[in-house]
């Protein structure tokens, strides 16, 4: 029934005949050393399978070590003060007040110095050294070791405002960085005074300097329209690059403050809060006169287009060297925008309110730029107004490249001296 002739021998396998070529236990014709050849090769397949288990522990061992080192690293230099980061300024006596870390929230941490080292370096808070006045102390002018000169600000009392105003503002400062936001170099506590330790700003506010003695004169064109470029780089990092997102709340031209370049950074952050953290139950309603968005006012609405209408304000006081509220009478006053609004989109009209010191300093095109992006931020419906990152965009184009803008200056060739002809 079978044809045995077409039965022929098993096929011995490749890799079966060169293990036998190797290992004198194994035979390739036979069963002889099957038993054998089977346990080696179980061996193998173990030993193979725990190697790569080893291999593969010690390869996510790795992984995960680099990654907490670089998480480390990040986190240390995050939350690092000026002396290091952003920094344009070596600050070198922070290592030596620097003896312990002090968290007022959770996840917060600021260096802490002495405050009898501050209370002398400000000549015991002498007025002479005063820089500023805000709501809840005043603001001096301190020099430290080497001529190092700081601002500190000295909270008074004990009210729950003014704590909040100081732990608001530590936490913040201590956790972020940005060319345009002021730097926090230290904090002390002592009793019911506070103090906070910024990075010194030579001249002034903004405020100081378009409505103080000087009236604006020492602000070119360009200038301002790189203090508005610097504001909106600081607006657009609170809004776009922090998590959560940051409202400043208290945006105003006595929270800008200048270096000795002119250089303009967001100070004052102790009314700071999250974006979507916030309702009209758990914020008091809070901001300066002039500057404060209607639908806040109005309705406690509080979102980043808040601090779009108060750069609006700003940008105004740019344009035309006006407060953004004048009293026409001892009970009677004017807002910036009622007064300017009409005006501003009229462009024949416009020059006419532009400050003296600047009307004849710019491009007519760019002033009708810059009114138009005036105009959009301080609308009354917020959704109207742009997000701070399409005013930054606007602004760019008009700022000189020297000056951290794309514009390029075109200078002009003197006159070719032309000889008289002869008689």
């Amino acid at each position: 029934m079978y044809n045995l002739s077409s039965i022929t021998a098993p096929q011995i396998s490749p890799v079966y005949s060169s293990m036998a070529a190797f290992s004198p236990g194994i035979e390739a014709g036979g069963k002889h050393g099957m038993g054998s050849n089977k346990k080696l090769l179980v061996a193998l397949i173990a030993a193979s399978t725990a190697m790569g288990a080893i291999i593969l522990f010690l390869l996510c061992f790795w992984v995960y070590h680099r990654k907490h080192i670089n998480k480390s690293k990040e986190k240390r230099s995050h939350s690092s003060d000026v002396a290091k980061g952003l920094a344009l300024v070596p600050f070198p006596f922070l290592g030596k007040y620097n003896t312990f870390k002090t968290s007022y929230r959770k996840g917060s941490a600021a260096t802490t110095m002495d405050y009898n080292v501050l209370e002398s370096a400000t000549n015991n808070f002498s007025e002479s050294e005063i820089l500023g006045m805000g709501g809840f102390g005043c603001v001096y002018k301190a020099k430290l070791e080497e001529n190092l000169c700081v601002a500190v600000k000295r909270l008074e009392g004990r009210t729950s405002d003014a704590i909040k105003e100081f732990e608001t503002e530590v936490e913040l400062l201590s956790n972020i960085q940005h060319p345009n936001i002021i730097s926090l170099l230290g904090c002390s506590v002592h009793a019911e005074t506070r103090l906070i330790v910024y990075e010194l700003m030579q001249n002034g506010s903004l405020e100081t300097q378009l409505h103080g003695p000087s009236r604006g004169s020492a602000l070119t064109w360009n200038l301002r329209m790189k203090i508005a470029l610097d504001v909106a780089r600081g607006l657009e990092y609170l809004h776009d690059y922090c998590h959560p997102p940051i409202i400043h709340r208290d945006l105003k031209s006595s929270n800008i403050l200048l270096d000795s370049n002119f250089n303009a950074k967001l100070s004052d952050f102790g009314l700071a809060v999250p974006d979507g953290a916030q309702n009209r139950n758990n914020v008091k309603l809070s901001g300066t006169l002039g500057y404060v968005a209607p639908e806040y006012l109005l309705d406690g609405k509080l979102t980043d287009k808040s601090d779009v209408y108060a750069f609006g304000i700003v940008l105004l006081e740019l344009l035309l060297g006006r407060k953004p509220v004048e009293k026409l009478s001892p009970s009677q006053c004017q807002s910036i925008v009622t007064w300017a609004m009409p005006q501003l989109t009229d462009r024949s009209r416009l020059p006419n309110i532009v400050d003296p010191v600047i009307i004849n300093t710019m491009d007519l095109k760019h002033l009708y730029q810059v009114a138009a992006v005036a105009v959009l931020c301080v609308q009354p419906e917020p959704s109207y107004r742009p997000l701070i990152t399409d005013v930054l965009h606007s602004l760019i184009p008009l700022v000189p490249m020297e000056l951290g803008g794309t514009l390029r200056l075109v200078k002009l060739a003197p006159p070719a001296f032309i000889p008289k002809p002869s008689n």
